[in-house]
């Protein structure tokens, strides 16, 4: 199986330095406010060229504002926030910064050679570069659902990485389709990860291209197995993973109640509570929640 899943993780994480001085221009929608640089602002002589760039620019900056207000919209509803229709407003609006290119925006924020784009959460802003390929339809709405989804839950509660990180996968512009794909494929082939252990791995500290992973499993007939997978590929398993528990979480019992066990998480309840109080017509446990996920992606076409 191809690694097509874009781990994003990494982008995750606040400024380590502040955004380098720039002139910028700004576009304010109703929840972002999208700050971008023309080509030479201080220029006497404007050339077609110039003219050019500039436009190409501001077109860049206005869609990224129009895809933001969207997909905080159909986010926001996803999860079972409506009430964020009225957040996020006037002073509290999100900050998009787009540097003119990919040195000065690495240079700004640090970022690895590899990265496009990434959100600075204590900050509420989302930072990429002009014409990432990535940013509008992956980047940008991943880190918009991180933002939603950590403003509901905070940082306090037990939110395991999983699930934070499997919302903001769900969430980018076309995966839910790419996901369903591929976990069918991965449960075809008997590669699932146990739930266990996705609870007690922190790929966040897998490096080494190197490393080995030898993890039970259990087959799609219910027999016991072994997996031995690289970190690669129990990295993008993992997310995989993640993503699709999301999805069956909200797909099959709807986004009300997921916003309701979010809630529980949020006051305080460890991941088996707040499943066993939210769903407990359904799950009684995290070994039934494996069993019904499991269940979905067979059944599904």
């Amino acid at each position: 199986m191809k690694n097509i899943i874009i781990l994003l993780f990494l982008f995750t994480v606040a400024l380590t330095r502040p955004v380098f001085s720039q002139q910028w221009e700004e576009l304010k929608g109703e929840h972002f406010i999208v700050y971008f640089t023309l080509s030479q602002p201080q220029a006497t002589l404007y050339s077609g060229a110039n003219k050019e760039e500039d436009e190409a620019r501001k077109k860049f900056a206005k869609a990224n504002l129009d895809k933001a207000e969207d997909y905080y919209s159909l986010i926001a509803t996803d999860l079972g926030y409506p009430r964020y229709s009225e957040f996020w407003t006037w002073e509290k609006r999100v900050k998009i910064y787009i540097y003119p290119d990919k040195e000065s925006f690495l240079k700004a924020t640090g970022q690895p050679k590899w990265s496009h784009g990434m959100a600075d959460y204590n900050n509420k802003q989302i930072v990429s570069y002009l014409s990432s390929g990535t940013f509008i339809d992956t980047i940008l709405p991943h880190e918009i659902a991180h933002l939603i989804y950590r403003d509901f839950v905070g940082f306090e509660g037990e939110i395991p990485l999983w699930l934070d990180e499997g919302v903001a996968q769900w969430e980018e512009a076309g995966n839910k389709e790419k996901i369903k794909s591929m976990i069918k494929e991965l449960y075809l082939k008997d590669m699932l990860v146990s739930i266990d252990d996705m609870m007690r791995v922190d790929v966040r500290r897998i490096k080494e291209n190197d490393r080995v992973f030898i993890r039970p499993t259990t087959t799609k007939d219910g027999n016991s197995g072994v997996l031995i997978l690289d970190s690669g590929t129990f990295v993008n398993t993992y997310y995989i993973q993640a993503a699709s528990l999301v999805g069956f979480l909200i797909e099959k019992f709807g986004s009300v109640e997921f916003s309701n066990f979010s809630r529980q998480l949020r006051d305080g309840k460890n991941l088996e509570d707040a499943l066993t109080s939210v769903y407990h017509t359904h799950i009684h446990s995290l070994k039934e929640l494996e069993e019904r996920w499991r269940k979905y992606i067979e059944q599904a076409s």
